[in-house]
């Protein structure tokens, strides 16, 4: 095997491009914020990807085939375990029922087939437009017995933005989570000590979510002031 991460390719990737599902539309925005940039006719358009169909190729099957064998040997059914399964540009990400999170993560890592030792992290992401799962947490895990890497995926809605922490399974996701919850507003329930990381204590909201002020707060330098980007006037 060589020292990149493993891929698929010839017949293999022909299947991984097969189980490509139809793209989710999430939002459609015109325009941009009311500026001088003159783009006050752009339209732009986002997807995500859609849930794919087996077989999904290479080794796909198997992380997928051994992870559902673990579930049902939990007593679960896999469908309540796992919400769907996408491929896309080559890369494996499986949507994991919040409350299920932590007892996927142990099992990826711990069981010899599959031995995800490493998970590199949380990122928040905030679709507006994804009703009821608005919030997403995203946990890349590599193996390295394997020499593969994986993502899982966990939504939330906005209303209630709470998802399981899995510092128990993976203790270097401690800061992490942190950030997530600073920055994007998730709470991860059972977390050590969940505090601000990036922002002062007494912050008001959470700076990268979608429908956060583009400019933060105002500027001032020199005795003139220069407010957020979506708030100032439009020349148009």
């Amino acid at each position: 095997m060589s020292d990149a991460l493993e891929t698929t390719g010839g017949a293999e990737a022909a299947a991984v491009n097969r189980a490509f599902g139809a793209p989710e539309p999430m939002t459609r925005r015109e325009g941009m914020f009311p500026d001088t940039s003159g783009f006050g006719g752009l339209v732009t358009e986002s997807f995500l990807p859609g849930e794919s169909q087996r077989p999904y190729g290479g080794w796909f099957d198997t992380v997928v085939d051994v992870l559902e064998e673990l579930i049902a040997a939990d007593g679960l059914e896999a469908s309540d375990v796992i919400e769907k399964v996408v491929v896309d540009r080559g890369e494996l990400t499986i949507f994991i029922v919040r409350d299920h999170i932590a007892r996927v993560a142990k099992h990826l890592r711990d069981d010899a087939d599959l031995r995800f030792e490493m998970c590199l992290g949380t990122n928040g992401a905030h679709y507006p437009g994804d009703a009821g799962r608005e919030l997403h947490a995203i946990y890349p895990l590599l193996s390295i017995t394997h020499n593969r890497m994986i993502r899982l995926e966990v939504t939330c809605p906005d209303a209630d933005p709470h998802i399981p922490t899995i510092v128990p399974v993976y203790p270097a996701n401690d800061w992490q989570e942190r950030e997530t919850w600073d920055l994007i507003g998730i709470v991860f329930d059972g977390h050590p000590s969940l505090t601000r990381t990036a922002m002062p204590d007494d912050w008001v909201g959470h700076p990268q979510r979608k429908d956060y002020p583009l400019g933060g707060v105002p500027v001032e330098y020199k005795g003139a002031t220069v407010p957020p980007a979506d708030t100032r006037r439009s020349y148009n």
